[in-house]
């Protein structure tokens, strides 16, 4: 069921990062255009870095989920066991407990943005744009929590990240 929901959870992640992305790239090429034509667009640059920081919130999720954020893995497996399980269940644990602490916050600041708007877009509400925080926060918690069982697995056989990938790839075959 795991395997399930987490196939899912990449594959809608992945299809929202290239429609992200295709529409990035259209707004900064028409933006251009414009530009050009000595006719700048006023909405570009709110649009264009509202778009970007989308792009890094859900894509940090799509790497927690695939485990491909920068990572010791040398260092870990030198630690002798069972320490470097303790060690491994606390850094997971404390990246769980940073992203909790973003979604909450991030929450409490779509309060304190009730009925504000974009300055170029005025009809665009701000708490629609910046709620990116708080559900890229739980989503990255999510990918964490799906993806924790195989790293940590990885972790107790001493197994390097690549080996882990290709028996986890193997498996879902």
């Amino acid at each position: 069921m795991l395997n399930g929901l987490s196939k899912t959870i990449e594959t809608v992640l992945e299809w929202a990062l290239i429609v992200l992305m295709i529409a990035l790239t259209a707004v900064v090429i028409l933006a251009v255009v414009y530009r050009k034509l000595d006719a700048s667009l006023s909405w570009y640059d709110e649009v264009a870095s509202i778009m970007l920081s989308w792009v890094t919130y859900y894509g940090a999720a799509l790497a927690a989920l695939k485990r491909k954020h920068i990572g010791f893995d040398s260092v870990l497996l030198a630690i002798p066991m069972p320490l470097r399980l303790w060690v491994a269940y606390a850094a997971e644990a404390f990246v769980i407990g940073f992203f909790l602490l973003l979604a909450w916050a991030g929450w409490e600041v779509l309060l304190v943005l009730e009925g504000e708007s974009l300055v170029s877009l005025t009809w665009v509400p701000v708490q629609f744009t910046q709620s990116v925080i708080p559900i890229g926060a739980v989503l990255f918690v999510v990918c964490e929590l799906l993806s924790a069982p195989a790293y940590l697995k990885m972790v107790a056989t001493g197994q390097s990240l690549e080996h882990a990938e290709i028996e986890a790839e193997i498996e879902r075959q």
